[in-house]
C-alpha cells in the first residue's frame, strides 16, 4: 500500500472493535468490515477457511452458521487464534477453534438450530493471511428446521441487513456457479442496501462442479449480469476432499492449476482464485477505510469529547500515590459541602427543570404548606361559640353577669394557641424530610467510595436529628411564650369596643337568624367576559348551605346565591402579569355553576386569603346545616358570645401572623444554617474519628471496573485518533469502477420468484461498451513521461500470457477511440515511478 500508516489501518479497526466489545459498550462507530452473504451451502465458510489456510469452521447439513462470526485476520509470524470471550487462551489447534465456536453458538442459541444476532469475535494470527476483517453471516434459508421459528427466513434476512446496511461495510456476495445467477439471494440483498453497487463484490464458487460443456466465463468477465466491481471466481474443496482431510494449501494449488488449465478461465487465471480474492479484499477494505477516515475521525473526536468529562476525575489517578486517599477524602468532603449549599441556597448551574428540589421545596413548606396547615387548624364555629358560652357561664357562677368577662376571652385564646403546636411541629418534620433527601442527593457523588458515602450520610443525618430536637424545643418555647401573656394592647387588636360594635352590626345583617356565617369577605369574580361586565369585586358570604355575593358589605343587594350541593374548589394558576391569587368553584356533576359558566374563578389579594377560604369551604362541607345556637336562648349571652368571638378571632390572627414569621427563621437558624456550618467545619473530623481512612476510601469493585473501562476506552480512542492523524493523504487509492447496467437485478425482484437464466449473447450487455476485439494493428501507447524511454517494439500477444500491463477494469470503459487509452490505462499515483506501460489488446476481460 506504499504507506506504513495505511498498513496499520485494518489492525486499528480490529483493535477498536475489541476495545468497545470488551467493555460491553458501543462507540456508535460503523467500523469498516466485509460482510459475507450467501445462501446455505454456497461456500461462504470454505472461502473463509481458504483465507486462513486452516479447517476451523463448523460444517454439516442445513444451517451451520447460526451466529455472526466476526473474523479478524492479522499477519503474524506465529499462527494461533484468540476468542474475545476467552481472550486469555491461545488456540494453536484449529480443531479446538471449531469446537469452541460450536460450544459458544450452542450456549446462546441452544443445540437445535436456533439463531442469534449476538456475534462471536475470533482473531486469527498467521503468516499466511493478509489483514482483513470479515463477518460470516448465517446462510439465507427458506424452510425452518428444529427449533427454528416459522419466520426464520425473515429473521435471518433482518440479521443480515443489520450488518450490510451500514455504509461502511463491504458486501461479499457469494453465489455458487451451478445456480442460476439471476436467482441469487445474496445479490438481491446487496442490491437492496447498495443500489449503486459501490460496496458489492461478487464471488462465484463451485466452478469445478458446473455441468460438462458449460462455464461461467461470461459471468466472470462481467458480461452477463454485470456488477460494478465485477466477480472473482474461486474453487473450494469438495465434500470428498474435506472428508479425506485434504490440506488447504494443496487445495489452493489445485485451484491455481484448475484456472491455468481450463480453456475458459486460463486467460484470467491471475485474476481468479482465493489469493487474488484475498488481495483484492484487502485493497478494497483499505481503500474503504481510507474513504471512511474523515467521518471516522469526526465520530471518534465526538466520542472523545463526551468521555473527557467522565474521565476527568480518572485521568490523574495514581494507585501507588500514598497521598491519593487523603486528597480524595478532602476533595469529596469539600464537594459534598458545596453541593449541599447549592441545593439549599439555589444555583444557576445544573438547575433541575422537571421538579422542585432542595431549597425550593423547603421554601414551599414555609410559605404555602405551613400557612395552609394553620388555616386547617382554625376553630370550628359551633364548638367555639359553645365553649365561649360555657366559659362565660362558669366565670359568672351563681351570679347573673351584667358585663362580658375578659377572663373568658383569655381562656379561649390560650386554648386556641395550644392548637398551633401540631402544625408547627409538622412543619419541622417536613423540613427534616427534605433535608434527608438533599443529603442523599449530595451523597450520590460519593458512590465511588461506598463506606465513605455510608458514613457521611449517617453522620450528617444524625446531626440533623439532633438539631431537629432543639428546633422543636425552641418552637414549643415560642408558643408557650405567646400563651404566657395575652397582649391586648397590640396595635392590630380590635379591642372590646370595636368587637362589641361589630357584633351588633352582624346581628342586624344576619338574613337567616338560625344560620351561622362561616366566612365573609371581598372576592373578585375573575372569568366574566368583558361583554358581560368583566371582572368585578363583590362581598361574599359563606354559610354551611350556600355561597352568596352582594354588591357591598352592607349585604342589602344580593347578586346571586349558590347552593353548596356538589360544589368543590380547586387551584388555578395566576395569570400572566397578575398579582391576584385565584381559586375556582366547580360542580362535580359537570353542570354550569353560574349562568353559562362551568366554573367560577375567584381572586384574592394574597395566598393566605386563598388558604383561608379553602379551609372555610372545608368547614362548610362538615356543617350539618342546622347551625342553631342551642346553647342559649338569652339575647344578652348571645351578644357577649359574639363579642368574645370577635376578640378571639382578632387576637388569633395576630398570633398566626407572628408564628408564620418566626417559624422559617427558627428552622433556618437552628437547623439548616447549623447543618451547613457542621458540614464545612466538623464533618471531616467526624469522618476521621469514625473509621480508618483506608477503609473509608476503599473503592467499590464496580467503580474500579468502571474506571478501568472508561480509561481503556478513552486511551483506545486517543490511540485511534493518533494513528489516523499520522496517515498520509498521498497513499495509493483505486478509483471506483464506472457504473454498469444493473436492470437485471431490478427485473428479478419485480418478476416471478423463479426467473429464467439469461442466455449468453455475443451482443454486449446494455449500458456497456463493446468488448475490445483482438487487433493486429499497432496498439496506442501510454504517454511517456520526460526522461523515460519507450520500447521500440511491442512483443507479440499470446492469449496465455499475463495481461497485467493494464488492469482489466480499465478495459471495461474503453472505446475504439485511441484517446481513451490515453486517460485510463495508468493507475499509479503521481509520486510513483513513471516506467512506460504498453497497452496490449487482450481477451475481453471486463472485471470491474
Amino acid at each position: 500500500m506504499g504507506n506504513r500508516g495505511m498498513e496499520e489501518l485494518i489492525p486499528l479497526v480490529n483493535k477498536l472493535q475489541d476495545a468497545f466489545s470488551s467493555i460491553g459498550q458501543s462507540c456508535h462507530l460503523d467500523l469498516p468490515q466485509i460482510a459475507v452473504v450467501g445462501g446455505q451451502s454456497a461456500g461462504k465458510s470454505s472461502v473463509l477457511e481458504n483465507f486462513v489456510g486452516r479447517d476451523f469452521l463448523p460444517r454439516g447439513s442445513g444451517i451451520v452458521t447460526r451466529r455472526p462470526l466476526i473474523l479478524q485476520l492479522i499477519f503474524s509470524k506465529t499462527e494461533y487464534a484468540e476468542f474475545l470471550h476467552c481472550k486469555s487462551k491461545k488456540f494453536t489447534d484449529f480443531d479446538e477453534v471449531r469446537q469452541e465456536i460450536e460450544a459458544e453458538t450452542d450456549r446462546v442459541t441452544g443445540t437445535n438450530k436456533g439463531i442469534s444476532p449476538v456475534p462471536i469475535n475470533l482473531r486469527v494470527y498467521s503468516p499466511h493471511v493478509l489483514n482483513l476483517t470479515l463477518i460470516d453471516l448465517p446462510g439465507i434459508t427458506k424452510v425452518p428446521v428444529g427449533d427454528q421459528p416459522p419466520d426464520i427466513e425473515y429473521q435471518i434476512k433482518d440479521m443480515i441487513l443489520q450488518f450490510i446496511s451500514r455504509e461502511s461495510s463491504l458486501i461479499l456476495a457469494v453465489t455458487p456457479a451451478n445456480m442460476d445467477l439471476a436467482n441469487s439471494d445474496a445479490l438481491k440483498l446487496a442490491k437492496e442496501v447498495d443500489p449503486q453497487g459501490l460496496r458489492t463484490i461478487g464471488v462465484i464458487t463451485k466452478l469445478d462442479l458446473m455441468d460438462e460443456g458449460t462455464d461461467a466465463r461470461d459471468v466472470l468477465e462481467n458480461k452477463l449480469l454485470p456488477l460494478r466491481r465485477g466477480y472473482i471466481g474461486v474453487v473450494n474443496r469438495s465434500q470428498k476432499d474435506i472428508e479425506g482431510k485434504k490440506d488447504i494449501r494443496a487445495a489452493l494449488a489445485a485451484e491455481r492449476k484448475f484456472f491455468l488449465s481450463h480453456p475458459a478461465y486460463r486467460h484470467m487465471a491471475d485474476r481468479m482464485g482465493t489469493p487474488h480474492l484475498q488481495k483484492t479484499l484487502n485493497q478494497q477494505l483499505t481503500n474503504h477505510i481510507r474513504e471512511s477516515l474523515p467521518a471516522l475521525r469526526s465520530k471518534l473526536q465526538s466520542q472523545l469529547l463526551s468521555l473527557e468529562k467522565e474521565v476527568e476525575e480518572y485521568k490523574n489517578f495514581r494507585p501507588d500515590d500514598p497521598t491519593r486517599k487523603t486528597k480524595a477524602l478532602l476533595q469529596m468532603v469539600q464537594q459534598f459541602g458545596v453541593d449541599f449549599e447549592k441545593r439549599i441556597e439555589g444555583s444557576g448551574d445544573q438547575v433541575d427543570t422537571l421538579e422542585l428540589s432542595g431549597g425550593a421545596r423547603i421554601n414551599r413548606i414555609f410559605h404555602e404548606r405551613f400557612p395552609f396547615e394553620l388555616v386547617k387548624m382554625e376553630f370550628d364555629e359551633k364548638d367555639l361559640r359553645r365553649e365561649i358560652s360555657y366559659a362565660i357561664k362558669n366565670i359568672h357562677g351563681v351570679r347573673t353577669g351584667l358585663f362580658t368577662p375578659d377572663m373568658a376571652f383569655e381562656a379561649i385564646v390560650k386554648k386556641q394557641i395550644v392548637k398551633l403546636k401540631e402544625p408547627s411541629l409538622k412543619c419541622v418534620d417536613l423540613v427534616v424530610s427534605e433535608l434527608a433527601t438533599v443529603i442523599k442527593k449530595c451523597a450520590e457523588k460519593l458512590s465511588s467510595y461506598p463506606r465513605l458515602r455510608e458514613e457521611t450520610e449517617r453522620i450528617v443525618t444524625t446531626y440533623i436529628r439532633e438539631r431537629e430536637g432543639r428546633t422543636k424545643d425552641q418552637i414549643l418555647l415560642l408558643i408557650d411564650i405567646e400563651q404566657s401573656y395575652i397582649n391586648t394592647n397590640h396595635e392590630d387588636f380590635i379591642g372590646f369596643a370595636n368587637a362589641q360594635q361589630r357584633s351588633t352590626q352582624l346581628n342586624k345583617k344576619r338574613a337567616i337568624p338560625n344560620q351561622v356565617v362561616i366566612r365573609r369577605g371581598w372576592l373578585t369574580i375573575n372569568n366574566i367576559s368583558l361583554m358581560k361586565g368583566g371582572s368585578k369585586e363583590y362581598w361574599f358570604v359563606l354559610t354551611a348551605e350556600s355561597l352568596s355575593w352582594y354588591k357591598d358589605e352592607e349585604e342589602k343587594e344580593k347578586k346571586y346565591m349558590l347552593p353548596l350541593d356538589n360544589l368543590k374548589i380547586r387551584d388555578v394558576e395566576k395569570g400572566f402579569m397578575s398579582n391576584k391569587h385565584v381559586f375556582a368553584i366547580f360542580n362535580t356533576e359537570q353542570r354550569n355553576v353560574y349562568k353559562d359558566l362551568r366554573q367560577i374563578e375567584l381572586a384574592c389579594d394574597s395566598q393566605e386569603d386563598v388558604d383561608s377560604w379553602k379551609a372555610s369551604f372545608l368547614r362548610a362541607e362538615n356543617e350539618d346545616g342546622a347551625q342553631e345556637n342551642t346553647f342559649s336562648m338569652d339575647p344578652q349571652l348571645e351578644r357577649q358570645v359574639e363579642t368574645i368571638r370577635n376578640l378571639v378571632d382578632s387576637y388569633v390572627a395576630i398570633i398566626n401572623k407572628s408564628i408564620r414569621d418566626l417559624m422559617p427563621k427558627t428552622i433556618m437558624h437552628l437547623m439548616i444554617n447549623n447543618t451547613k456550618a457542621f458540614i464545612h467545619h466538623e464533618l471531616l473530623a467526624y469522618l476521621y474519628s469514625s473509621a480508618d481512612q483506608s477503609s473509608l476510601m476503599e473503592e467499590s469493585a464496580d467503580q474500579a471496573q468502571r474506571r478501568d473501562d472508561m480509561l481503556r476506552m478513552y486511551h483506545a480512542l486517543k490511540e485511534a485518533l493518533n494513528i489516523i492523524g499520522d496517515i498520509s493523504t498521498s497513499t495509493v487509492s483505486t478509483p471506483v469502477p464506472p457504473p454498469v447496467d444493473d436492470t437485471w437485478l431490478q427485473s428479478t425482484s419485480s418478476h416471478s420468484p423463479t426467473p429464467q437464466r439469461r442466455p449468453v449473447s455475443s451482443v454486449h450487455p446494455p449500458g456497456r461498451p463493446p468488448a475490445v476485439e483482438r487487433s493486429h494493428t499497432r496498439p496506442p501507447l501510454i504517454p511517456v513521461p520526460v526522461g523515460s524511454q519507450a520500447p521500440s517494439q511491442h512483443p507479440p500477444f499470446h492469449p496465455d500470457l499475463d495481461p497485467r500491463a493494464c488492469p482489466a477494469s480499465s478495459l471495461t470503459a474503453l472505446s475504439p477511440s485511441p484517446s481513451v487509452f490515453y486517460s485510463l490505462c495508468s493507475r499509479r499515483p503521481p509520486a510513483a515511478p513513471s516506467r512506460p506501460t504498453i497497452i496490449r489488446p487482450a481477451e475481453p476481460s471486463l472485471l470491474d
